[in-house]
């Protein structure tokens, strides 16, 4: 089981960031996050709950977990929930808590599916957090 695991992630990273761009993803720090919030971008926060309950949430942000605590995950479940809050040239930023998720998601999106605007946090909520912008508490109906 684990074999399998590791093997499924293996994959996912192979293909996330061996494959020629198409577009540039960009990256983003805490102000220019603010910046494009103020302009009604749709931003995506693809932790886990048990995260969202820890630091809260950027207020108006969709909460759609990506990997589970193990590492695993259901692309096409998750791509069809994206496709319901943004479609593949609207402006999308994702989130996760330092950046490292978000920008292997960001890379898949750009690279492999050909969404044209993917910019991501680059250290993530806690660098949010950290520059003294507000989040709200989560819960289920963010």
């Amino acid at each position: 089981m684990k074999l399998a695991r590791l093997f499924s992630a293996t994959i996912f990273l192979l293909l996330a960031f061996s494959v020629p761009s198409y577009a540039d993803i960009t990256e983003l720090d805490a102000k220019a996050l603010q910046g494009l919030i103020d302009d009604d971008v749709v931003v995506v926060d693809v932790r886990r709950e048990d995260e969202w309950l820890k630091t809260g949430v950027i207020e108006g942000s969709h909460q759609l977990t990506f990997f589970d605590k193990r590492g695993n995950y259901d692309a096409p479940a998750w791509l069809a929930e994206l496709g319901k809050l943004a479609s593949k040239d609207d402006k999308i930023v994702l989130i996760c808590a330092r950046g490292v998720r978000s920008s292997s998601i960001s890379k898949l999106l750009d690279k492999r599916l050909g969404y044209t605007q993917i910019h991501n946090v680059t250290y993530g909520i806690l660098d949010w957090i950290k520059s003294g912008n507000e989040v709200v508490p989560y819960t289920a109906t963010n």
